[in-house]
């Protein structure tokens, strides 16, 4: 059966996305050959792992990375670039259902996520390009007054400074179209260019002292020894950092985390871009549209889910149809990059954190969130791993059941769910 990392393509080489062409690349990294240890064997060269693997490195820990492709190469490199506020639950929801101590430290750890990615951006990834602003836009007059109310409670309970924009000319001119009824501007959350920020932190994990290997496709994690096709690591500890791409290598983390596929396309350079201020906008869709302009005047526009393995045939036409609901001039736009990439989410759309096997740590299921959360989960991963354990087991006790039907049926019971979400998204 063909997995998840060989789907689509693009085997050894970062698909031809937007940010993949504005970036010189590095030339690849050898493969795991024989026997190594380590103190700390990481699987997947994304984010979360690229961070643990600096983190760890940084401690004075042994640390051997392992990428089935190549660095940034899944979710990591070929996002919406968007580093948005929290998690997927209000922030009232979590007081609700976890209890105020717990959904305090929840939320300050969310901050501490979105100022580490900041941190690490503007130390090892300049190019990245951090752009300050995300607007929630809400479709309906009934959704942007839950917005309103969210956003006056969290002033209120939590010091927060998001700004509400009703349908006028403070939104239109801010995003360049009347499909929303209003919205509410975070101005501490942003966006970047995150194969840039991705390929950064590779760059700096290999200067603490990582060692990363390319074509380097795990086959199982058998206790803490990691086995590729041609080598293996012995290790004290290991991190599962694949999210939604082999989720299956432990068995705990297959039954909670399950991959999708989500599309992006990016449009030529305007000659009128929509944004007199350019805003990342994440709607209130049950499949989210997002997106945000360049410097020189495109729409990065992502929009449209499939819940199999494989692509659609015509990504573009599938973006377009959403692109075209929210800018309507724009429907014949001409795109000048389209592609596809697979991310995970679970079953309650919180992120999955937990050790999975004694000194096995596993970390995904950011089901859109993972830009801004995955780098802090790293550190948490190597915090884990060195005893401490605080911190770790705080985001470990987020409601992350099993999917309903196990790892045989789960997957296809929750893709029956989010199929029937997406239909509801057009009426």
């Amino acid at each position: 059966m063909t997995s998840w990392l060989h789907a689509n393509g693009d085997r050894g080489v970062w698909p031809r996305t937007f940010y993949a062409d504005g970036l010189v690349l590095p030339d690849p990294l050898p493969p795991l050959k024989g026997q190594v240890d380590a103190d700390l064997c990481i699987v997947g060269a994304g984010i979360t792992g690229l961070s643990a693997a600096l983190h760890a490195a940084r401690a004075g820990m042994e640390v051997v990375v392992l990428e089935a492709q190549r660095v940034g190469w899944g979710a990591s490199g070929r996002n919406g670039g968007q580093v948005g506020t929290g998690f997927n639950w209000p922030q009232r929801k979590m007081e609700e259902k976890l209890g105020r101590a717990d959904a305090r430290a929840l939320w300050d750890l969310a901050e501490e996520a979105k100022a580490l990615t900041r941190t690490l951006i503007a130390d090892h990834a300049p190019d990245a390009n951090w752009r300050p602003g995300v607007l929630a836009a809400a479709r309906t007059d009934t959704e942007f007054a839950t917005l309103r109310k969210e956003a006056a409670w969290m002033a209120t309970h939590y010091g927060t400074a998001a700004v509400p924009l009703d349908r006028g000319a403070a939104l239109a001119d801010r995003i360049g179209t009347g499909a929303y009824a209003g919205g509410v501007l975070d101005e501490t959350a942003g966006f970047c260019d995150p194969l840039a920020y991705t390929l950064g932190l590779a760059r700096a994990a290999q200067a603490a002292g990582a060692t990363i290997h390319e074509g380097a496709e795990v086959h199982a994690i058998d206790g803490t020894t990691v086995r590729t096709a041609i080598g293996q690591v012995r290790a004290r500890a290991v991190v599962q950092a694949t999210n939604g791409y082999s989720p299956w290598l432990t068995d705990r983390t297959a039954v909670r985390v399950l991959p999708i596929n989500n599309y992006i396309a990016v449009t030529e350079p305007l000659a009128h871009p929509p944004m007199r201020t350019p805003t990342a906008v994440a709607d209130s869709r049950f499949v989210v549209n997002y997106f945000w302009q360049t410097d020189d005047g495109r729409l990065v526009y992502g929009g449209g889910e499939s819940y199999g393995k494989r692509f659609p045939r015509d990504i573009a036409a599938r973006v377009r149809r959403n692109l075209a609901r929210v800018y309507p001039d724009l429907a014949d736009v001409r795109f000048d990059h389209a592609w596809g990439g697979t991310l995970a989410v679970t079953a309650t759309r919180l992120p999955y954190l937990a050790e999975v096997a004694p000194g096995v740590f596993s970390a995904g299921g950011y089901s859109g969130h993972g830009l801004a959360l995955s780098a802090l989960f790293g550190k948490l991963c190597v915090e884990a791993a060195r005893g401490e354990r605080g911190r770790f087991d705080l985001v470990g006790r987020l409601p992350v059941p099993a999917l309903p039907g196990g790892r045989l049926f789960g997957g296809l019971m929750a893709q029956a769910g989010m199929v029937w979400g997406a239909v509801m998204d057009r009426f």
